[in-house]
């Protein structure tokens, strides 16, 4: 402690031994982490190294030492923040080897305390941060208004380093380590806080008289000065700082005590004097001058300036207190009241000590960024679980909020009453959808072209039929002729043999055409009774179907444009308030993204709970205004829901919501009844489909078994005609044998197209296509249906119609169909022999042998239109079933 003539005190720095900071810390990282994360923080070890070295130093007394002192301690105190979290340099912790710091006290500087512990090493640089101020504070020049400003402010900033001190508990924990030394506990650091308080509040006092304030202010800034002093003092007289300081620093600061309460006195008694209370001015006046007295009875060792500074205020207020008393006597006559029955002297403080936290912030430091502690990390995640919780919170009620704004409006048919007003009438969502569909499709106007399309097929269908079973009866009818003609000599099987399953088949495929039909006749009567019902989806908008909200015809008041401006209004205040509350839900989400409390944690300064507290606060604003929006919202729909009374009373919407409603069903009801009609007809095209491949197939395996029978027709043919001329080869036998020839001509027995003829599909091109052009005219698109016992099944969306002639995914024919109509089985391959000898003893002529390959045959037609492969993919069906 020193003494300067203008009796303020300053405080002296602890003294320390050096210590090696890098080694210690460089084995625990390589230990603890990896030696390569220790390789990585050498430059960190040895910045803080150099600190603490400076640390070390001891300062000079002149001011811009002092500020670079004051400045090095700073950066000590930020770095050993970051250091604290992450090296566990405490006794109760894992210890980092060879590393105690060594302190000698402030005040009794033959005492020290050597520790290991990171507290006792705060808490001292702490100590000598505030020391510093004190210094800085005590030289500056409080003559002038630069330097009183400055030294009042150093002397706050002192105090605020001692108040860290005792507040974020280093003083405590340094204690609790193992710190022996007095000056470092919490209540030297109280005391001290009130000292520098009560000098702070001096230099405001020194400025208001040099200000000439009124005497009422500068009694009341004296006063406060007493109280800091006062404050100080009686923690000096107790333990366990008693004991500790020197006689001369509890003298001065008690002396200090009574000089101020005295100055008080004094100042109080000139306002007093002024307003012309006598008995009260000598009161104060004794009271000052009695305290004053008493504390220089005790006063022992103090600077000589500070007793010459009380003996003038001792004198001032006698020779006060003489003149008072004289006219108190002769003028006034008033009688002197006792010290008991006097008030407190009010005080005014200006002064508190200053947060160092902005100072003492390491959040921006990067020192050992790279060491994440456990302890670091699960604190972080309970941070961010608060603020998710936060946030979730949050969200949930604007998505309520916004829910019921939602219901509510639906329940009062808002917004859509209003809009039908003006002429913007829309359907729900989904029955525009679906109406919408209905239209893309060719709408109830394009079923009749759907419906042709079915004649078409079924139609191709029976001329492919009839087509096949001529082919098969003329071949059956030049069989016979032969038979007839040859007897018995006639040895080949009869083709009503042969081709009985053929026939079958085809007798199958007649009765499922038939089947058809009637199908396609319920069809179409079904779409002749629905068409007036589903001639409302032709309409185009739609929404021109729908009945209109109209003007009353008659008004009263006239007051219905006001009715719907106000309620018009209030709806846009209130999509208003859901715009708010879509940004207050982003505001949410980019403060939790930019929330990254990491470097604060790190930077260890205080407690965790202190730092989630405050860092949790930055959310409250916005929680608050979400708050608020809620409770506007809901005052809001209130109000709209009296205004839409009062709208629904004027333009009578009960009868508009009743013809709304009908209006929706009969458009559901279309849509249904179109869905069912479009269903049936895309079933029925997807089997014409089908059955012309099948047809087609039968057909060409009926060519390939006719031209078989004609090759085995010519052969026979021969050998008959040999055996009648004995096997001679006379001119004779061969003009008979060309004769016999003759009688039937190989360009008859040989296959060859049939004639042209209207019913035939090679005959002439596609349906309703002319030659050379597209053969391929779109169907609409079949989907599955249930049994075709039900008239018109549910609607399905219908996949994709081939065109005529399209490759076709049904399974190739003789494959079972997963559909419930009989498909024709398999046939053989052309070249065989249909499961019967063509000749008894298994004679074969060239066309057998089945060494030699064979040319395959072409069919003497051409392929039908339909006979590819579709895309229509297999699925369970009813439409049609066999007989």
């Amino acid at each position: 402690m020193s003494s300067a003539a203008n009796v303020m005190l300053a405080i002296h720095e602890k003294r320390t031994t050096p210590t090696d900071l890098y080694r210690p810390l460089r084995l625990y990282i390589a230990s603890a982490y990896s030696e390569r994360e220790a390789a990585a923080a050498d430059d960190d070890l040895a910045a803080v190294r150099d600190l603490r070295a400076d640390v070390e130093q001891p300062s000079l007394p002149d001011p811009s030492s002092l500020e670079r002192r004051r400045d090095a301690l700073l950066a000590y105190a930020r770095a050993l923040s970051l250091v604290e979290p992450r090296f566990p340099i405490s006794s109760d912790r894992a210890h980092v080897h060879s590393l105690a710091f060594t302190w000698h006290d402030a005040f009794k500087t033959g005492k020290k305390a050597s520790v290991a512990s990171i507290h006792l090493e705060k808490a001292a640089v702490l100590f000598n941060l505030a020391a510093v101020y004190s210094q800085i504070a005590l030289a500056a020049d409080r003559a002038t208004d630069v330097g009183i400003r400055t030294a009042c402010g150093s002397f706050q900033s002192a105090a605020g380093a001692f108040a860290w001190m005792r507040e974020s508990g280093v003083a405590a924990k340094a204690v609790a380590a193992g710190a022996t030394t007095v000056d470092v506990t919490p209540e030297c650091a109280a005391m001290l806080e009130k000292l520098m308080l009560a000098q702070a509040q001096e230099c405001f006092f020194e400025k208001v008289i040099a200000g000439g304030k009124p005497p009422a202010l500068c009694s009341k800034v004296a006063r406060q000065v007493g109280i800091f002093y006062e404050e100080a003092y009686a923690a000096l007289s107790a333990a366990p700082l008693s004991q500790h300081f020197d006689k001369t620093w509890v003298s001065h600061v008690q002396l200090k005590a009574a000089q101020f309460y005295a100055d008080a006195c004094y100042r109080c008694s000139l306002d007093l004097h002024e307003k012309e209370e006598i008995a009260q001015e000598i009161a104060r006046l004794k009271i000052g001058i009695s305290a004053l007295a008493d504390a220089k009875k005790v006063a022992r060792g103090v600077a000589a300036p500070l007793l010459d500074s009380v003996n003038k205020l001792e004198s001032n207020m006698k020779t006060n207190l003489e003149r008072a008393m004289k006219e108190n006597d002769r003028v006034y006559l008033m009688r002197v009241p006792d010290a008991s029955s006097l008030g407190a002297l009010p005080a005014a403080s200006l002064v508190k000590p200053t947060s160092l936290a902005e100072v003492l912030d390491a959040s921006k430091e990067r020192l050992f960024s790279s060491l994440v502690p456990d302890g670091s990390m699960k604190a972080l995640s309970k941070y961010t679980e608060m603020v998710d919780n936060i946030i979730r919170t949050q969200a949930e009620k604007l998505q309520q909020a916004s829910e019921i704004t939602r219901v509510r409006l639906k329940e009062m048919d808002l917004p859509d009453s209003i809009l039908s007003l003006e002429g913007n009438i829309t359907l729900p969502l989904d029955l525009k959808e679906d109406v919408e569909a209905v239209q893309i499709s060719g709408g109830p106007a394009g079923l009749e072209a759907e419906l042709q399309q079915l004649r078409d097929l079924s139609r191709v269908n029976q001329e492919l039929l009839v087509q096949t079973e001529e082919m098969l009866q003329k071949e059956a009818n030049e069989d016979a002729q032969f038979r007839t003609q040859f007897g018995s000599r006639w040895t080949r099987p009869q083709s009503s043999t042969l081709t009985k399953n053929i026939q079958d088949r085809l007798n199958l495929f007649a009765s499922n055409l038939k089947t058809a039909g009637d199908s396609d006749s319920q069809i179409e009567r079904g779409l002749k009774e629905s068409y007036p019902l589903m001639s409302i989806l032709d309409r185009r908008p739609i929404e021109s179907a729908l009945p209109s909200i109209s003007r009353p015809i008659m008004s009263l008041d006239g007051n219905e444009d006001a009715i719907v401006g106000a309620l018009k209004q209030s709806l846009r205040q209130l999509e208003s308030l859901g715009a708010q509350r879509a940004g207050l839900e982003d505001m949410l989400k980019e403060m939790k993204r930019k929330d990254d409390i990491l470097p604060k944690l790190m930077a260890g300064v205080g407690s965790h709970d202190d730092l989630f507290k405050k860092e949790i606060s930055k959310y409250d604003p916005v929680c608050a205004e979400i708050a608020d929006n809620i409770v506007a919202q809901e005052q809001l729909l209130l109000q709209i829901q009296a205004q839409n009374e009062q709208f629904a009373a004027v333009f009578n919407l009960e009868d508009y919501k009743v013809a709304r409603e009908r209006c929706y069903k009969q458009i559901a009801a279309a849509v249904a009844k179109y869905r069912d009609i479009k269903k049936n007809i895309n079933e029925g095209l997807n089997f014409y489909v089908t059955l012309q491949e099948a047809i087609g197939k039968i057909k060409q395996q009926c060519s390939d078994f006719i031209m078989t029978r004609n090759i085995q027709c010519r052969e026979m043919i021969e050998d008959v005609q040999k055996k009648l001329a004995g096997f001679s080869f006379s001119s004779s036998s061969s003009q008979a044998s060309m004769q016999r020839n003759t009688s039937v001509p190989p360009d008859q027995n040989s296959p060859s197209p049939p004639p042209p003829s209207s019913h035939a599909p090679h005959a002439q091109g596609p349906y309703g296509v002319p030659p050379g052009g597209d053969s391929r005219p779109g169907y609409s698109q079949p989907e599955q249906r249930p049994a075709y016992s039900q008239p018109y099944p549910p609607y399905g969306t219908p996949p994709q119609q081939p065109p005529y002639g399209a490759p076709s995914q049904q399974p190739p024919y003789g494959a079972p169909h997963p559909g419930h109509y009989q498909q024709p089985p398999h046939q053989q391959p052309p070249n065989h022999d249909y499961g019967q000898q063509a000749y008894p003893g298994g004679w074969r002529g060239q066309y057998y042998n089945p060494h030699q390959p064979q040319p395959q045959p072409q069919p003497p037609y051409p392929q039908p239109p339909y006979n590819a492969q579709g895309s229509y993919p297999p699925h369970q069906s009813s439409y049609y079933r066999p007989q």
